[in-house]
């Protein structure tokens, strides 16, 4: 298996993929009435794509959205970036609290109100993760759940990267965005506005064999096979996970 997808809910997929494929330099793949898909490419071949689903409703709840969020490589020209990304169309939305007033990242909201943080200089950012910094995830248990991502995405945990009760992975190739697991602020409650997809290969097995790895690795199974043309999952803290069948050309993915 390995992640391929960060996948958006969206109520105008063209509005919030526009914007992101915008800021993000990303190549639209698709572009579909109720679905639009961004190619990121992460170099060596390497790719992530940015899918934007219709849903019939999205919720406002802000722990909900930040859940899982991205964090854009700002660096010495962060004042730049932000600037930039207004005027695409995010708008300032610092929802940090108040107990984190003075940090040193810069908190926006995508056009849909989906937050995301434009980071400061970090040496962790300065080499491969192009522009998107890293993918922060929340988690019951950072260490737990990056032996489960690090299962289902092929990405090797770097404890050199991590900070104090975080878990940190990465694209064994060390290109692009890394995968951050956060103490989560409190436990999970609905659906989460972005979640990943994992694409398998047609060694990982048939749906049943899918299922009984996944589980054992702690995950609970949304769907049953043939319910979907994918599998739906939590994560082992609750987050939504979604793994895709064979691609016949599914290349080299992140």
């Amino acid at each position: 298996m390995h992640l391929e997808n960060v996948v958006w809910d969206a109520r105008d997929p063209h509005r919030l993929g526009g914007f992101w494929a915008a800021a993000l330099g990303a190549r639209v793949i698709t572009d579909e009435p109720d679905q639009v898909e961004a190619r990121l490419d992460l170099g060596g071949g390497a790719f992530l794509d940015l899918c934007f689903c219709r849903v019939g409703e999205v919720d406002d709840d802000v722990e909900r959205d930040t859940r899982l969020h991205l964090d854009l490589r700002g660096g010495a020209q962060q004042g730049a970036v932000v600037e930039r990304l207004i005027g695409l169309g995010a708008a300032p939305a610092d929802r940090a609290g108040a107990d984190q007033v003075d940090v040193p990242w810069v908190v926006l909201a995508d056009p849909e109100g989906g937050a995301f943080c434009v980071m400061e200089d970090r040496p962790a950012h300065r080499s491969g993760t192009g522009p998107v910094a890293a993918l922060p995830l929340d988690s019951a248990d950072p260490g737990r759940d990056a032996a489960f991502y690090a299962a289902v995405t092929g990405w090797v945990v770097a404890p050199e990267l991590a900070q104090d009760g975080f878990a940190v992975l990465r694209h064994p190739a060390g290109v692009g965005p890394l995968l951050t697991l956060c103490p989560e602020p409190e436990p999970k409650r609905g659906k989460n506005r972005i979640h990943l997809d994992v694409r398998r290969s047609p060694h990982d097995g048939d749906d049943d064999a899918v299922v009984a790895r996944l589980r054992d690795l702690g995950a609970t199974s949304l769907s049953a096979p043939g319910d979907l043309p994918w599998l739906v999952f939590a994560d082992p803290s609750g987050n939504e996970v979604c793994v895709l069948s064979p691609a016949s050309s599914a290349g080299a993915a992140t």
